[in-house]
């Protein structure tokens, strides 16, 4: 698999719309996905949206639970990586990083940045 860094300047805003849930690695037994270090991996689903009205839709894997992740709330993703794979005819990019954090809340607009006119 070819590992792609993503340039997180270049998107927009980004907000869970499926909350985080263990990564199944064998469907049959019910077996988790664990890490490198042991550490069960994660999934979550995020919104992103870049310009205007244009969003998409990804998966992240993250090691580790993410805390504070539930659906509606914005996020912040540290380190992300995109990975191209193919398996016979199917082909396509998955998502991975290092942590998926909540967003700190949007400043509330001062006083003064109201239109005239407003009371």
């Amino acid at each position: 698999m070819q590992s792609i860094p993503v340039d997180m300047t270049r998107l927009g805003a980004m907000t869970c719309i499926v909350a985080p849930e263990a990564r199944i690695a064998n469907r049959e037994t019910g077996e988790v996905r664990k890490d490198r270090e042991g550490q069960t991996v994660y999934t979550v689903g995020v919104a992103v949206r870049q310009e205007g009205r244009r969003a998409s839709i990804i998966e992240i894997s993250v090691s580790g639970e993410p805390v504070g992740i539930v659906e509606g709330v914005r996020v912040h993703v540290t380190g992300l990586t995109a990975f191209s794979w193919a398996m016979g005819d199917r082909h396509g990019l998955s998502f991975r990083a290092d942590a998926i954090t909540p967003a700190p809340a949007p400043a509330p607009a001062s006083a003064g940045s109201r239109k005239s006119g407003d009371a």
